[in-house]
């Protein structure tokens, strides 16, 4: 340890802290624009400079390595001197427009020229100007004049976000940020470059010019898009949600946010935003009263569940509902005796679930997953299902992480790697057991071999027609390398479903393949949120009643429902959510309700008043999770552990679908939020198949080709791709092609 004086105060910091890191252990702000605390070094804005005593001149805080004794005054005559002719120099060719300027108010560069610069300019020349640039659909960078080449958002595309998308090119007064030629930025985590930018060059361009900070509310939430549980700040204006930005949390999110959750709020009041309540009379929709609504839910479901028939009832719910909802949900259900109620929407194999002793989840905390010494993913299109998640794993595998990876396709990770093989979906309970049964080498040497190790199972893991065959593999393979079996939930509340218990009764591929005469649906868009959306449209067709609780119209709902009850999102209602840690994390809606909406706990509180069924109470969602979960007992109830013990019961060499979810199809929000539908993430896929493969189906790279899946049909291209294994089609979920069927499951390629 090193002793150091900052400012007259001692400090005892660690061998390699710079002065800038010791200075904010001891609560001194030395202003900077270049430093970050989780970018590497560029040391090229200069505005740290202080004084270090003995040295000959000022030094920059953020390159100066704290030496034993060492003396620093940040406020010293010096300083001070050093610091005024910094920032001199960047206002020389600063453009003069922070009244019209979109960062005014929460600018970096303007608070620090309040403190640090001159009253006027001795600059009497003409100022550059930087033609704007095209950072594609969610990042302006139209104003590139107010670039002060801090670079932060150059480091971050290489260092964070893993790939290179942004440089500066020239030299001196010529030099620009700006993307690779003809590219837009890419990665799904480039809105972080905006909150990065100390300046207004880099800025929102869904937000670009909607309202001013300071006319801004904001309010904390928990984001509702995957099973991370970032913390969010949600800033509003008008009863509207106008921006959300990074809550940090070390321990969950950081710093940062992915672009799902940072845009999908432009998703909250589409055209399709179901204001009313919706009766279907005679084949029209009538808008009515909640009264009237709630007095159809009773007695539709009393009319068919009538006489003993309660098993002809059945319950559609999404895992992203709260913990809240889900446990008045099944509290409804199992007042009035009805059985079947599931929320794993995707999932093709339930044997496992009868095995399981807990919660499936992480199996460790998300900081303990990153400081494995050696991980081994399976089934899982990282950046896809977990964005955030692999930014952290990017990082450890450039420390000291020794990540492997067997999924179905070679994803472009953008770290490095330990190993990664394309491998057949039907072959990975075999592969899985082969690797546990030679730990000599390779990817079972490393976890072997590893002070601190896991396995994490993906979504497509979880949707495999034999998950429980793949998960007692990855099990057997945990327990003779003594690493941590771990989960990828696939909802922002999965963990908490499985916790509540509420999963009974047939699932819903039972349901679909023996309809019920009644569903009700919490917030499931059945064409796309259900594994062979086509064939669960089918079945519902054939229900006597489907009522769906839902934020937001569509064609399918209004053809198969025959009312429509609008249930507030995630902004407009409190509730918890309980993370792939099994970290429960509670908020307020930030929001009222949009036109008619009402929270889905409430709706379904006032339902059970209408039922009779006793314990509906309740006046405030703290009193539903009061009885839904004891905190304090969540941790002993998380249990990867199963006790299945079966045979493999899927056949090798069939033409498979694969790809996972298109990482902006995910949910109802996020399908309708125009900027992310604008990226290249979520334009329509091509179907890519190995071109051996590719060859015995007689088609060729570029062509038109049907692809059938069951009943349905749709036209895709076709695109040679040899990095996947044979007899795969990737093909990820789109709302294009919501319509096939199942994911991993068979599918079909024939000539147009």
């Amino acid at each position: 340890m090193l002793q150091i004086e900052i400012d007259g105060k001692q400090t005892t910091v660690a061998q390699g802290t710079t002065v800038i890191e010791a200075a904010n252990q001891v609560g001194t702000y030395i202003p900077h624009f270049c430093y970050h605390k989780k970018l590497s070094i560029a040391a090229n804005c200069r505005m740290c400079l202080v004084e270090v005593e003995k040295a000959p001149k000022p030094l920059p805080a953020c390159a100066t390595p704290v030496t034993d004794g060492m003396v620093v005054r940040t406020r010293s005559p010096k300083a001070k001197e050093a610091q005024a002719g910094v920032m001199e120099f960047l206002l020389i060719n600063h453009p003069l427009d922070c009244p019209t300027c979109d960062q005014g108010g929460e600018c970096q560069l303007q608070d620090l020229a309040v403190g640090y610069g001159k009253s006027a300019s001795r600059y009497t020349e003409e100022k550059r100007a930087v033609a704007g640039k095209d950072m594609g659909p969610l990042v302006s960078a139209e104003e590139m004049s107010r670039c002060i080449h801090c670079t932060r958002c150059v480091r971050f595309t290489e260092e964070i976000a893993g790939v290179q998308e942004i440089a500066m090119a020239g030299r001196g007064e010529h030099s620009e940020i700006m993307p690779f030629i003809g590219k837009a930025v890419e990665t799904e985590l480039s809105g972080n470059v905006i909150d990065l930018c100390p300046v207004g060059a880099l800025t929102s361009k869904p937000f670009r010019f909607d309202a001013r900070t300071w006319e801004l509310n904001r309010r904390k939430s928990v984001s509702a898009h995957d099973s991370l549980g970032s913390n969010l700040i949600v800033q509003t204006k008008d009863h509207t949600v106008r921006r959300v930005l990074p809550l940090e949390n070390e321990a969950i999110n950081e710093c940062w946010l992915s672009d799902r959750d940072r845009f999908a709020y432009e998703g909250l009041y589409h055209e399709s935003r179901l204001k009313n309540p919706k009766i279907k009379q005679g084949g029209e929709w009538q808008d009515v009263d909640w009264k009237t609504a709630l007095e159809y839910v009773k007695n539709a479901v009393e009319c068919i569940a009538k006489d003993g028939n309660e098993d002809q009832v059945g319950i559609w719910a999404n895992p992203m509902n709260t913990v809240e909802e889900l446990y008045l949900a099944k509290k409804l259900a199992d007042g009035l005796g009805i059985r079947h109620f599931d929320t794993r929407l995707r999932q093709s194999d339930n044997r496992l679930s009868d095995g399981l002793e807990g919660a499936q989840w992480l199996g460790q905390s998300i900081q303990e997953l990153a400081q494995n010494d050696a991980v081994l993913v399976v089934g899982a299109n990282l950046r896809k299902e977990q964005p955030l998640l692999t930014a952290r794993l990017r990082g450890a595998a450039r420390e000291q992480m020794a990540l492997s990876v067997i999924g179905s396709s070679k994803e472009s990770l953008h770290m490095k790697l330990a190993a990664q093989e394309a491998v057949h979906p039907d072959e990975w309970a075999g592969r899985l057991k082969s690797l546990a049964g030679d730990l000599s080498h390779g990817i079972p040497a490393s976890l072997k071999n590893a002070e601190k190790a896991a396995v994490v199972l993906g979504a497509e893991v979880q949707n495999h027609p034999d998950y429980a065959a793949v998960y007692a593999a990855a099990q057997e393979l945990a327990d003779a390398t003594g690493a941590v079996l771990g989960i990828l939930p696939q909802a922002a509340n999965s963990v908490g479903a499985d916790l509540l218990g509420v999963n009974s009764g047939k699932t819903i591929a039972e349901m679909i393949a023996e309809p019920r005469q009644a569903v009700l649906l919490f917030n499931v868009e059945p064409e796309i949120d259900v594994a062979n959306g086509a064939k669960a449209v089918t079945a519902l067709k054939r229900a006597k009643s489907v009522m769906a609780f839902t934020a937001y119209e569509s064609e399918t709902l209004l053809d198969v429902c025959d009312i429509l009850l609008p249930v507030a999102p995630f902004t407009e209602t409190s509730g918890s959510l309980v993370n792939m840690e099994g970290r429960l994390q509670s908020f307020h809606g930030v929001v009222q309700g949009y036109g008619q909406s009402r929270p889905l706990w409430k709706v379904l509180r006032v339902l059970g008043n209408l039922f009779d069924v006793p314990g509906f109470e309740y006046t405030r969602s703290e009193e539903v999770l009061a009885g839904a979960l004891d905190v304090q007992t969540i941790p002993t109830r998380l249990n990867n552990r199963s006790k299945w013990n079966g045979n493999i019961q899927t056949a090798s060499g069939r033409l498979l679908r694969v790809g996972g979810i298109g990482i902006y199809h995910t949910d109802a929000i996020v399908r309708r939020s125009a900027p992310l539908q604008a990226t290249v993430h979520a334009a329509v896929p091509a179907a890519r198949v190995n071109p051996q493969t590719l060859a015995a189906l007689g088609l060729q790279s570029g062509c038109e080709a049907w692809a059938k899946q069951n009943s349905a049909r749709f036209s895709v291209t076709v695109e040679a791709d040899p990095s996947l294994p044979q007899n795969v089609v990737y093909l990820p979920l789109h709302s294009k092609n919501a319509g096939l069927g199942a994911l991993m499951n068979t599918i079909e390629l024939a000539g147009a």
